[in-house]
């Protein structure tokens, strides 16, 4: 199909997989230069549709039309042919290539006699670039980018492949605030060139960048409308099917003992810098303490040094008075410590194993799920069932393997292993992340909940909105040293995101 793609109709589409009605009868409309944010709950099937679309999947009822004339496509190939070019929500780069052989990978045209031009597909990266906005250093390699970079390096393979109708699954996930803004303004531009389909979970970006709205709901659409019509919070009640009010910590701290007593702590990250120089940092019992930082300060290095994945070079981190700097990830565990790790495809979950064999990986060993080694399989089972209805984790059963899952759902499959296993601490490196508002609001009442009952939590996210609703003392982070340590109460975005830049209070 030569030219632009002036309108894409999705009409009556209908998939359905072994025990799931995934799309019902749908149907949707982009118009050209539009933006169509589609929104709705994990599970909802925003993901299936839009790989229904790009050929992935193919629909069990209904058709395509691309300026008017019908397409059937047998495969992603089909589909990059007429110009549709998709971001998932979970990168697809191979990090120990550069950004010029990532791009080479799909680009055909570059192909000659099995060797690759990498000149030819080094010059298209650059005319992308420079096109729509998109800074990318085509030399460098995946691993040394940031998440806000390497999402550039997606959108910058997709359009110079071809791409003339961009579908972008969850695009800021996992970008800083900061990121995230650039990102908008980009796509903002970008639409005088071609339409967008934007899955987004953040109602502001939503407002900010689309011109029409579609909600899914358990496979069907329940609301289609123009976006400026309604405000965040009307849309969030359409999409969940009642008002959504997030929660705020309005308790008074207990104050209690000192859990985690991190002091001087000096940790490398991956190329051998220090990621943390000197971080000192106390968390009481029965108290939130929000970690404040754009992403890359240390903060990763800081959990993954608490729960005994990463090496310190220097420095203590007492785990209720003993020491559990350099212990092994099941020491930790075992002394009950809780985590829900920002890699949650790789850290979070195994992803060829079940749902319920997932909710039991740190258990699995003691009763009831096992006695004398012999796996107890009734209560693994009754567990599993318990856990995916209390956390709503949208799944044909709980044999569906955890991989298989969206993003969203497998977020919600740790939390319900991390905040149902009794354990004494919880260190959550971006907990909501990929969820759903309606998602959001439970999850933030299960953190208060276990602050209530005396768990000490540290709450690192990038979310200033989330900090400063739940936290009891909000810390600052800055190439990995602690800024300042403040209470709620004196805590403002502004005051945070000048401490962030790394200008310090008495400066």
């Amino acid at each position: 199909m030569e030219g632009k793609i002036t309108s894409l109709r999705m009409e009556h589409i209908t998939k359905r997989f072994p025990g799931v009605l995934a799309s019902d009868d749908i149907t949707i409309d982009v118009g050209e230069g539009e933006v169509l944010a589609m929104v709705g709950e994990n599970g909802a099937g925003k993901t299936t549709l839009m790989n229904i679309l790009m050929g992935i999947y193919q629909q069990d009822e209904g058709r395509i039309l691309i300026n008017g004339q019908e397409v059937r496509f047998r495969g992603p190939e089909d589909a990059f042919k007429i110009g549709l070019g998709m971001v998932h929500q979970e990168y697809m780069l191979v990090p120990n290539m550069t950004v010029t052989e990532n791009v080479a990978l799909g680009y055909k045209a570059a192909w000659k006699k099995g060797l690759i031009d990498l000149k030819m597909v080094r010059s298209r990266i650059v005319e992308v670039s420079e096109k729509y906005g998109l800074l990318v250093n085509p030399d460098a390699y995946i691993w040394q980018l940031s998440v806000g970079e390497q999402q550039r390096v997606e959108l910058v393979k997709t359009l110079s492949l071809g791409a003339k109708f961009l579908i972008l699954d969850e695009p800021t996930s996992a970008l800083t605030p900061q990121e995230t803004d650039e990102l908008i303004a980009l796509l903002k531009n970008m639409t005088k060139e071609l339409s967008i389909i934007f899955i987004s979970h953040k109602l502001q970006e939503v407002k900010a960048l689309s011109d029409k709205v579609t909600i899914l709901r358990h496979g069907k659409v329940v609301f289609s409308g123009n976006t400026n019509d309604y405000t965040s919070s009307e849309i969030a009640a359409k999409m969940t099917g009642h008002e959504v009010i997030l929660p705020s910590n309005d308790e008074k701290s207990t104050g209690g003992d000192t859990v985690l007593d991190i002091k001087g702590l000096k940790v490398k990250g991956d190329r051998g810098n220090l990621a943390l120089d000197g971080l000192s940092l106390q968390i009481h019992s029965g108290e939130i303490v929000g970690l404040a930082g754009v992403s890359g300060n240390g903060q990763k290095e800081l959990a993954e040094a608490i729960n005994g994945i990463r090496k310190i070079e220097d420095g203590s981190i007492a785990f209720y008075g003993s020491e559990i700097g350099n212990n092994t990830p099941y020491q930790v565990i075992e002394r009950g410590m809780g985590y829900i790790p920002e890699e949650r495809n790789v850290e979070g979950i195994v992803p060829t194993f079940s749902i319920r064999e997932n909710l039991v990986l740190k258990d699995i060993e003691k009763e009831p799920f096992s006695i004398r080694k012999i796996l107890r399989r009734k209560k693994i089972d009754e567990n599993a069932e318990k856990l995916r209805n209390a956390f709503d984790i949208r799944s044909a059963g709980i044999t569906t393997a955890g991989g298989s899952l969206s993003g969203g759902n497998i977020q919600k499959l740790i939390l319900a292993r991390e905040l149902s296993r009794g354990a004494k601490f919880i260190t959550a490196v971006y907990p909501t992340r990929g969820l759903d508002m309606g998602a959001v609001e439970f999850i933030h009442k299960e953190l208060l909940k276990q602050r209530g009952e005396g768990i000490g939590i540290l709450l690192i996210s990038e979310e200033l909105d989330e900090i400063i609703n739940l936290s009891d003392r909000i810390a600052v982070i800055y190439k990995g040293q602690i800024q300042s340590v403040m209470d709620k109460k004196d805590a403002t975005r502004s005051k945070l995101g000048i401490l962030m830049a790394g200008v310090k209070e008495d400066e």
